[in-house]
């Protein structure tokens, strides 16, 4: 009879045991690391809109969790993982590394990916049948437990040029840059931007609306580096405007890196040298761009044309304020020493 007593006390002991831990506080706490990547935080846009870091609430005046911006996240597993067979849905790790999963939400990318195909032109990458978990890594994906402001914050992304290009052909350009480049800066094709996003049509109704534009690549300070970059224009409550620049990898990778001309001595770098370059314009009722490599500086007026989104149609603004300008993403401007060696005219005519 002891021993049964004992034994009923011991297993009464135990089982409050497991439900105590099991209702804890520590418990009750604990969520998927998932819960904290950018993935599922979106942190990087919140990050740098945010009026701390210079960013656009600084002319909308509204937080950030007060936009649709929010909404612009993966919610679970199952918007990438889930998929259904005869009817049922299961978990497939296929589904998520195919590259179509990832281009439904990175747009830009697949805009990137459109553009090529009509210029009769393919990232390098892309040819050769690669998809984009080829190179970027689960833990950028699924994060690591750490809640990260930016994608280009330093450890967040584990993929570099370097990992799978571990030897380089020794042409003049790789020595006489003595790496102070980023493959990006020469190997990236250019890059897709935003002009005239239209944040009353945002605000509102949550419409992304704004013209979006190629053929051009924009170099920044990046991680000791020069790279390539992207810029992007604003127009908030009517007339106030922003541009912004950022490092970015469009994933319009050539194989062949660019001639010594294509940077340097060129009639951008001239303009840019004189403190003002004209990046958009109008031409018969149609917004045209410079084409080229842009250089990044401070103190140079970028001049652009600035619209509103009035009934599907676009409006100049007469008399623009002029723009906030804002560095995100870690990105700083050229320095004048970098600017003034782009202006020598190098490498065969």
């Amino acid at each position: 009879m002891k021993k049964v007593v004992i034994i009923v006390l011991a297993v009464s002991f135990i089982a409050i045991n497991v439900y105590e831990w099991a209702n804890s506080e520590e418990t009750r706490k604990e969520i998927p690391f998932f819960n904290s990547s950018l993935h599922s935080t979106a942190r990087g846009m919140a990050y740098w809109y945010d009026k701390a870091q210079g960013g656009l609430e600084t002319l909308t005046g509204i937080p950030y969790s007060k936009l649709y911006c929010q909404n612009c996240h993966v919610p679970s597993c199952d918007a990438c993982h889930k998929t259904e067979v005869q009817g049922k849905a299961f978990y497939s790790t296929k589904v998520a590394r195919n590259k179509e999963t990832c281009l439904h939400c990175h747009k830009r990318a697949a805009a990137v990916f459109q553009i090529d195909k009509s210029l009769n032109v393919q990232d390098v990458h892309s040819a050769k049948g690669m998809q984009c978990m080829n190179c970027h890594s689960a833990r950028e994906v699924h994060g690591d437990g750490n809640e990260y402001n930016s994608a280009k914050q330093p450890g967040v992304l584990d993929i570099t040029c370097e990992k799978c290009h571990q030897s380089v052909t020794s042409s003049a350009s790789h020595k006489v840059h003595g790496g102070k480049l980023d493959c990006k800066s020469c190997h990236v094709r250019h890059v897709v931007s935003c002009s005239n996003c239209h944040m009353e049509s945002f605000i509102k109704k949550g419409e992304p609306v704004a013209i979006p534009l190629a053929g051009w690549v924009f170099l920044m300070n990046y991680n000791n580096k020069v790279t390539s970059a992207n810029m992007q224009t604003f127009v908030v409550q009517g007339n106030k405007t922003f541009l912004m620049f950022a490092p970015q990898n469009s994933h319009s990778i050539m194989k062949a890196g660019r001639k010594c001309k294509d940077c340097h001595g060129t009639e951008i770098i001239k303009q840019v040298q004189n403190g003002r370059l004209n990046l958009t314009w109008l031409e018969k009722g149609e917004l045209k761009h410079v084409m080229g490599v842009i250089p990044v500086m401070d103190g140079v007026t970028y001049d652009s044309v600035y619209q509103n989104y009035q009934e599907g149609k676009w409006i100049p603004i007469e008399n623009p304020a002029a723009p906030v300008v804002h560095y995100s993403s870690f990105g700083k401007p050229l320095t004048k020493e970098q600017l003034n060696k782009l202006s020598m005219p190098m490498g065969k005519k």
